[in-house]
């Protein structure tokens, strides 16, 4: 592969599945296996929506110095944190299952009811305090509380 053709994940999993050399294929696709770290991402968001991490951080409801690690990369954030910090930055649902992905922390899944219930929020747009009166109402642990 060229470096400068971008290979998609279906593809590269392709050839993952083909390649019986993996030393091979990890030299000829050695771009596809870059990931930008969680702090990279924030970052490349807020230049691209000229925003400044300390709005996101007030508007994730997160302590500032905690905040201010998760975007220099000294601290890695937690599931509801991603998922905080998705709703401050009015992401949709696609949006923040890849920050979750991007953050190496399990997607949202369907089946299990808080997730339902933020797919639900992050599908229509919803601020981060609608999400938690959804799940204070359906009695259900909120974004960065800790479980009953």
């Amino acid at each position: 592969m060229t470096e400068n053709k971008q290979i998609t994940t279906d593809e590269l999993l392709t050839q993952i599945f083909k390649e019986p050399n993996p030393e091979r294929l990890f030299e000829q696709n050695e771009t596809a296996f870059t990931v930008k770290t969680f702090s990279e991402y924030l970052y490349s968001w807020c230049k691209t929506n000229r925003e400044v991490p300390e709005h996101i951080i007030r508007r994730a409801n997160l302590e500032k110095s905690y905040g201010h690690q998760l975007f220099t990369g000294k601290r890695n954030p937690s599931r509801d944190t991603v998922l905080q910090l998705a709703f401050a930055m009015d992401a949709d649902y696609k949006q923040a299952q890849d920050m979750l992905k991007i953050a190496r922390k399990s997607q949202l899944y369907p089946r299990i009811k808080r997730d339902a219930a933020l797919i639900h929020c992050l599908h229509n747009r919803n601020s981060l305090m609608d999400a938690q009166i959804l799940l204070q109402d359906l009695k259900l642990p909120l974004l960065g509380g800790r479980e009953r």
